[in-house]
């Protein structure tokens, strides 16, 4: 099936950025890569950023260096995790992962550069000034997941068109998506679902939130947009299949694990392009003459094995719309 990538939006002046200020070892610049969860759970993304790297001519180990840093799952440990970086006088800062891992790094430094992955509206959450020339030292690419949260709804509808109620997996401990809650409820509304919250912030959680659904009178589940739901993906697509619950996500990697489906952008693509404008600042093109880049477009999957084994038929027409069907 058809996959769609990013489009690099092309635009600003290479004018050089001081890192004659910042020490590196043994000549070789170092960059530092933060992420709010752990290394086992970003080893894909981290390789996609890697080659986006090597593209824009740096190679880890060779004429570049990385430092990581992984707060595991928790956002408290964000700010330190930036502090090192900026203590190590690192050339970039990779602030990835979440919004807040974005923010973090911008309250650390005004100096150093920062490049960071959103899945929110940043201009909207004012983590840059503007989407073309976001200005200052920080640049990025989102991924807009919490923006087309209304849109998956829509398509869970179009799934299920006999259902009365729908309920959002909500992360208590996430400081970020109550604009996703207050848009998705909007929407619900509007399609005449009714909308409900159940909520799990830690692994042992997540049965007792998928076990209540039922109860709650919905459906259905749609799943905010969120780090630690991206890390224990088995676990929840395990859950969805025993409590039958048919859920919509984010990202294609939910289906790809037997999840039903999916509508979002494509996340190696986004850690390409991230490592893609480090090596631009590299190379010496200020930050805030990178435009944000913006997904052009967005990849909905289907996994048809798991809609039949839930008993759903899926019709034509979103067949006929899916950029990819697991069979």
């Amino acid at each position: 099936m058809k996959r769609r990538e990013f489009m690099i939006l092309l635009g600003g002046a290479a004018v050089a950025w001081p890192l004659v200020a910042l020490a590196q070892k043994s000549g070789v610049p170092t960059v530092g890569f933060m992420h709010s969860l752990s290394p086992e759970a970003t080893a894909a993304v981290r390789a996609a950023f890697l080659r986006g790297l090597a593209e824009a001519g740096y190679i880890e180990g060779s004429n570049v260096s990385v430092e990581y840093r992984f707060a595991r799952g928790r956002f408290d440990q964000l700010p330190e995790c930036a502090a090192e970086l900026v203590a190590l006088r690192v050339a970039v800062i990779v602030a990835t992962g979440s919004t807040v891992s974005a923010f973090a790094a911008k309250a650390a430094t005004s100096v150093i550069p920062i490049v960071f992955t959103s899945g929110d509206d940043p201009l909207k959450v004012g983590l840059v000034d503007h989407l073309n020339r976001p200005g200052a030292n920080i640049t990025g690419v989102t991924a807009f997941a919490t923006v087309t949260a209304a849109k998956r709804l829509g398509l869970l509808r179009e799934l299920l068109p006999n259902a009365v109620g729908v309920a959002l997996l909500h992360n208590p401990k996430s400081p970020v998506d109550a604009g996703e809650m207050r848009d998705l409820e909007a929407a619900a509304l509007s399609l005449g679902l009714r909308f409900v919250v159940v909520q799990a912030g830690t692994e042992t959680e997540l049965e007792p939130a998928f076990a209540s659904i039922a109860s709650k009178g919905a459906q259905a589940l749609i799943t905010s947009t969120d780090p630690f739901f991206f890390d224990v993906r088995d676990r929840m697509v395990s859950l969805a299949a025993r409590y039958a619950v048919p859920t919509i996500y984010d990202f294609r990697e939910y289906p790809a694990a037997g999840g039903l489906m999916s509508y979002g952008t494509n996340i190696a693509a986004l850690y390409r392009q991230v490592g893609i404008y480090t090596g631009k600042i590299l190379a010496g093109i200020k930050p805030g003459d990178l435009p944000v880049v913006q997904p052009t477009s967005f990849d909905l999957v289907i996994n048809l094995k798991t809609a039949k084994v839930l008993g759903i038929d899926v019709p034509p027409t979103l067949l006929a719309r899916a950029d990819e069907v697991i069979e």
